[in-house]
C-alpha cells in the first residue's frame, strides 16, 4: 500500500474496518462484540495480516512480493517510532502502547508471508512447519491475548495452541487452493513416512499415503485444540470470547475434515453462514 494522503481519524478507521469487512472472516463476527478500544485493535492487527497476506497471495513475481513485503516491515519501524505512514498503521498508532503489541510479532507474521512469497513452497519437515504456524498463527495470537488483556502466562499458552490448531486446519482444508499456487504445506518427512515419495504435486495429492499423512497433522490439531480449550477454561471467559468463537468454528470445521478425510479433495468443508451466526450467538453473546 502507498502513503495516504493525510485522512483523519474516522476515515482511517472507517477504512480498516472496510478491510476486514471485504474479507469475509469468520474474525470478524468474532471480534464485534468486543469494547471499542479492543475492538479497533483487533481489526487493526486483522487488517495489517490482510494487507500482508494479499501481497504474499496475490499476482506478482516473487522479487516483487519480497520488495513489498520488506516495504511493510520498514512501516512496522514507523509505526513503533510513532510516523506511521500508511491506514492500518496509523490506525494502529498509540494502541500498540495501550495493549502492549510487541513489534517482534508483526514482523513474525511479515516473516511468515516472505516463506509464502517464494514459489513453489515445500515444508521440509515438522520443524519447519512449526516455525511458519509460529509465523503465521501464533504471533497472531500473541498480538490478540495482548488485546483480550489476560495474564503473559496463560497469553502464551492460548496463542501456541490455538494459532496451531486454526493453522492447520486451514492448511488441511485449503490443499487444493494452495497446490493451484504450487504450494504444500504438508511436510515432505512426514509425506515419507506415508510412501508419498513423488516429486510431482499433482500425484502426491493422489497418492495412497497422502490422506494418511493428513490425518496424521489433523490429530495433531485436534489435541491442539484440546489444550487451547484447557487454557480457555482457566481465564475470564468474557476476556477471550473472540477467542471461544474462533475455536468452536474453526473445531467444527476439522471435524468435518476428518470425517471427509482427504482422498477426495473436491468436496467442500466449512461451516455455514447460518451456523456461525449460531455460534456468535452461543459462544459470543450468552
Amino acid at each position: 500500500m502507498s502513503a495516504p494522503e493525510t485522512s483523519s481519524a474516522a476515515e482511517t478507521w472507517a477504512l480498516v474496518e472496510s478491510i476486514v469487512r471485504r474479507s469475509g472472516t469468520s474474525f470478524y463476527w468474532a471480534m464485534r462484540w468486543m469494547p471499542e478500544n479492543k475492538r479497533q485493535a483487533m481489526y487493526g492487527i486483522y487488517a495489517f495480516c490482510r494487507e500482508v497476506d494479499d501481497i504474499a497471495d496475490g499476482p506478482g513475481a516473487p522479487d516483487e512480493k519480497l520488495s513489498r513485503l520488506e516495504q511493510w516491515r520498514v512501516e512496522i519501524d514507523h509505526l513503533y517510532g510513532d510516523q506511521p505512514r500508511y491506514p492500518v498503521t496509523q490506525a494502529l498508532q498509540g494502541l500498540v502502547e495501550d495493549f502492549g503489541l510487541k513489534k517482534e510479532d508483526f514482523r513474525a507474521v511479515i516473516d511468515g508471508m516472505e516463506m509464502d512469497a517464494n514459489e513453489p513452497l515445500r515444508i521440509a519437515d515438522m520443524d519447519e512447519l512449526n516455525l511458519y504456524c509460529d509465523r503465521v498463527a501464533c504471533a497472531v495470537g500473541r498480538l490478540c491475548v495482548c488485546v483480550f488483556g489476560i495474564d503473559a502466562a496463560k497469553g502464551q499458552e492460548l496463542a501456541f495452541a490455538l494459532g496451531q490448531a486454526l493453522q492447520l486446519t486451514n492448511i488441511l482444508r485449503d490443499i487444493p487452493e494452495d497446490a493451484e499456487r504450487d504450494r504444500l504445506y504438508i511436510p515432505e518427512d512426514l509425506l515419507q513416512d506415508h510412501d508419498v515419495t513423488d516429486p510431482d504435486l499433482s500425484s502426491k495429492l493422489k497418492s495412497h499415503g497422502f490422506s494418511k499423512a493428513c490425518y496424521v497433522l489433523a490429530e495433531m490439531g485436534a489435541r491442539r485444540f484440546e489444550q487451547a480449550a484447557e487454557v480457555i477454561s482457566r481465564c475470564e471467559r468474557a476476556q477471550v470470547r473472540p477467542a471461544i468463537m474462533m475455536m468452536e468454528i474453526y473445531r467444527r470445521i476439522l471435524a468435518r475434515l476428518m470425517r471427509r478425510g482427504w482422498k477426495n479433495l473436491s468436496l467442500p468443508v466449512g461451516v455455514s453462514k447460518a451456523g456461525k451466526l449460531w455460534i456468535a450467538l452461543r459462544y459470543g453473546y450468552l
